[in-house]
């Protein structure tokens, strides 16, 4: 499933709806079926009544899927206290909309979201007899953790999150020779095209990062890393300046690395925006990358709103040594 469109919104029209159907839904699971909102339990009728104000403190995102006009799936990413676990809850889409990726989409922006808010871990609580949910879950690496719901037949899961850092140019150093360098390792032996033939040498890649050390200590590259919960390295991104005085407006984003281990939750993306967020709040107005026609990157970039720019053939050699073309594309910032 790609390009679904995810909005934020606890007073979209269509909510009420998908909250209702949800909580009929489960009641019915439950073996409570009723037949009317009317008759659900009253904190659930008030939130399928009225979510803007059941949910007013919380994150309300609803998915729409390509080529539709309304979203058929909904989540809330419940606010958590100081220091604490967000939930995620009310994960609901609609029977003709499933097996198109929905869900996980949804799962996937709730997770970002609890990331980027500092959050050590997101927790969520489902029926065991849910074996779908269940499965998507386990695959986003939720595990079962002590209860802190006593209802019986209720699983209790929690996921630690990735922590993105600004590293200090010493921070840098302290990490070329291990994490760093086995990220440009890892990218070049899942065949990106980062500046280095394979087999690349870790010694290389160390080298290569120490050389970034010493532009982040001259001011002219930033770097962020990801941290994953067992304290290693994820991913990376760094931010370039341009030196010349009619481009100090403008910055480039390169080396954006996401280990095998850690794809598809998401970090690829909150690398990207941290960047971004970093350049336009420190005066930046335009930036931009290169990137492997038709790579995987590709997607990505476009999905956060860059725009191709154009594509240059045989720009740079893969890492087997294969020439390959390159797309050009910029951001424009505030």
């Amino acid at each position: 499933m790609t390009c679904a469109r995810i909005e934020e919104n606890r007073s979209h029209p269509r909510l009420p709806a998908l909250l209702a159907a949800y909580h009929l839904a489960n009641q019915a699971d439950k073996g409570a079926a009723v037949g009317a909102v009317a008759d659900l339990p009253a904190v659930y009728r008030g939130e399928a009544e009225d979510p803007a104000t059941a949910f007013a403190a919380d994150t309300v995102l609803l998915v729409t899927a390509p080529g539709d006009e309304d979203p058929s799936g909904c989540v809330v990413l419940k606010a958590a206290g100081e220091g604490g676990a967000p939930e995620i809850k009310r994960l609901w889409v609609e029977p003709h909309a499933r097996r198109k990726g929905l869900a996980r989409a949804l799962m996937t922006e709730a997770l970002r979201r609890a990331a980027t808010s500092g959050a050590p871990a997101a927790r969520l609580t489902v029926w065991s007899w849910r074996a779908e949910p269940l499965a998507l879950y386990r695959a986003l690496g939720f595990e079962a953790v002590d209860s802190w719901d006593e209802r019986q037949d209720l699983v209790c899961l929690e996921k630690p999150l990735d922590v993105i850092e600004r590293l200090t140019p010493d921070a840098v150093r302290a990490h070329a020779e291990a994490g760093l360098a086995a990220l440009l390792v890892d990218a070049v032996d899942s065949g990106a095209s980062v500046g280095f033939l394979a087999p690349l040498d870790a010694a290389e890649g160390a080298a290569w990062w120490s050389g970034v050390a010493e532009e982040a200590a001259a001011g002219v590259r930033d770097v962020w890393a990801a941290r994953a919960p067992d304290g290693g390295l994820a991913g990376v991104v760094t931010l370039t300046r341009t030196g010349t005085a009619n481009g100090r407006h403008r910055g480039e984003i390169a080396r954006l690395l996401v280990h095998r281990s850690a794809r598809g939750r998401g970090l690829g993306r909150r690398l990207l925006a941290t960047a971004e967020a970093h350049a336009a709040a420190t005066g930046l107005t335009l930036l931009v990358l290169d990137t492997q026609t038709d790579s995987p990157a590709e997607r990505l970039y476009r999905a956060a709103g860059w725009t191709a720019a154009g594509t240059i053939p045989d720009f740079a050699a893969d890492p087997g040594g294969t020439l390959r073309p390159t797309t050009l594309y910029y951001k424009r910032l505030g």
